[in-house]
């Protein structure tokens, strides 16, 4: 990646920003890893001014904390953010499904039982990164084949990718029970009924959600 006249440092900065979330997501930053801006800029070939911008963009989306002295690394959400975030994406993913069922062509509903296997193959391999981003993608693909532009921006807004992955790589996550709780969705899928998908997609935020407020143990000082 190089810096010159004709890139505009905001233009890299964004490259940057997509390229740092990529790796968390990847799981090259754990939740709590430090992102050290000198050694990003030097892996990237870039100056650490569009790092630094990039940095703090992923402090605006809540997935790295930038304190002074310590730098920046990636945070892990605290349990009522999560769940604010699910009592949002239950709403908007309700919606997403009303649009996107009756667009499902056979191609498309092939597509999202892919992802379903993905995750249960992933599952039984303990592959908790790939059984993440297969969640988040099934989730994302819903909301996309609804069509409604404003929708997907909103949805995307939450960071569902990066929040999923977090909530799966913590110590105690179960990859084989997040897999099978979209069992009820594909099936609904399947039957091409929107009210069927939302009712299950609606037991799905509730199941995540109880689960999530008896496993999920807030940090004080970010553990390290």
């Amino acid at each position: 990646m190089t810096e010159d006249s004709g890139v505009a440092r905001s233009v890299l900065a964004d490259q940057v920003k997509d390229r740092l979330l990529q790796d968390i997501l990847g799981g090259v930053y754990p939740p709590h890893s430090r992102i050290v801006e000198t050694r990003v800029a030097r892996e990237l070939g870039t100056s650490q001014a569009p790092v630094r911008e990039a940095l703090r963009g992923l402090e605006a989306l809540g997935v790295v904390e930038i304190t002074p002295f310590r730098g920046a690394r990636v945070r892990r959400p605290t349990a009522h953010e999560l769940l604010e975030a699910y009592e949002v994406r239950t709403e908007l993913e309700s919606l997403g499904a009303r649009l996107a069922v009756p667009r499902l062509t056979d191609d498309l509903l092939e597509e999202l039982l892919d992802l379903g296997a993905q995750m249960q193959s992933a599952a039984r391999l303990e592959d908790r990164h790939a059984v993440a981003i297969a969640d988040a993608t099934f989730h994302g693909r819903i909301v996309e084949i609804s069509g409604n532009r404003t929708l997907a921006e909103v949805w995307r807004s939450l960071e569902p990718f990066s929040r999923t992955y977090i909530t799966l790589v913590v110590p105690g996550a179960d990859a084989a029970w997040t897999a099978g709780l979209h069992a009820p969705i594909l099936e609904a899928l399947k039957r091409r009924d929107p009210e069927l998908v939302v009712a299950a997609l609606r037991r799905h935020f509730v199941e995540a959600s109880t689960r999530l407020e008896q496993s999920w143990v807030d940090e004080v000082d970010g553990g390290r």
